[in-house]
């Protein structure tokens, strides 16, 4: 499936902002930082690793960043995790949760099948080019760590399904549904990529407007989008 996507702590799919930035503070229900009296949540924690990493790569996944990015000192996060890999744990596991399962599950509650494609690529394409950092491309450039990777494979597989399953259930067989996900899929990754690496390439305004309806059209629908008669030219 995240103004687009920017900082897209929503890009599975979403292209929303990230939650939890600088200067953001949330209060939770748990514990409380010792001599700020501020009172955060294991949530909050998750949400802010998210925010780091999208916006600096898994090297900016730390406790005493997060700790002044959150304005508490670290007693506050080992209220709630052992170490820094159970936080990544965590904040992946949160994740996979709000931008995968939350969109699959949002989408699976209309009808038609070509409704639910339609409400999965809404959220996967903003209605303008992504300007912010993608927590997806972050996750992505992360995978040579083992937990990473893993998260990234659930994502994907669990995506890929659910895509394919709307495609079966258009009409199309088994082997067209497979190939028409992984091209709906190829595309949406495609897109945040020329977004951070070749944005001058993506239109823009409302020609960017068009491409989407486009993308769109296409994607949600089992035929690759309106059939058009091609005439051939006499003696061929």
């Amino acid at each position: 499936m995240e103004e687009g996507p920017p900082c897209q702590y929503g890009s599975v799919w979403q292209n929303r902002p990230v939650a939890g930035g600088r200067g953001g503070r949330r209060r939770g229900r748990a514990a409380r930082g010792a001599e700020e009296g501020v009172v955060l949540a294991a949530a909050d924690w998750e949400r802010a690793a998210l925010a780091a990493l999208a916006e600096g790569g898994l090297r900016a996944v730390a406790v005493e960043p997060l700790a002044r990015r959150l304005g508490v000192t670290k007693g506050s996060f080992y209220w709630h995790f052992r170490d820094r890999a159970a936080l990544l744990a965590a904040a992946l596991a949160r994740w996979e949760r709000e931008e995968t399962e939350s969109v699959i599950a949002d989408a699976a509650a209309l009808d038609h099948p070509g409704e639910r494609l339609r409400r999965v690529f809404e959220r996967a394409f903003p209605e303008r080019p992504p300007r912010r950092p993608s927590l997806l491309l972050a996750v992505s450039d992360a995978a040579a760590h083992p937990p990473v990777a893993r998260s990234l494979r659930r994502v994907a597989r669990r995506r890929l399904a659910y895509l394919e399953t709307c495609y079966r259930e258009l009409g199309l067989p088994a082997g067209a549904a497979r190939h028409r996900a992984l091209l709906a899929y190829a595309a949406y990754l495609g897109t945040l990529r020329l977004a951070r690496e070749a944005r001058d390439r993506l239109p823009r305004g409302a020609a960017f407007a068009a491409f989407r309806r486009h993308v769109l059209e296409t994607l949600a629908t089992g035929t690759g989008g309106p059939r058009r008669t091609i005439r051939r030219r006499a003696g061929r």
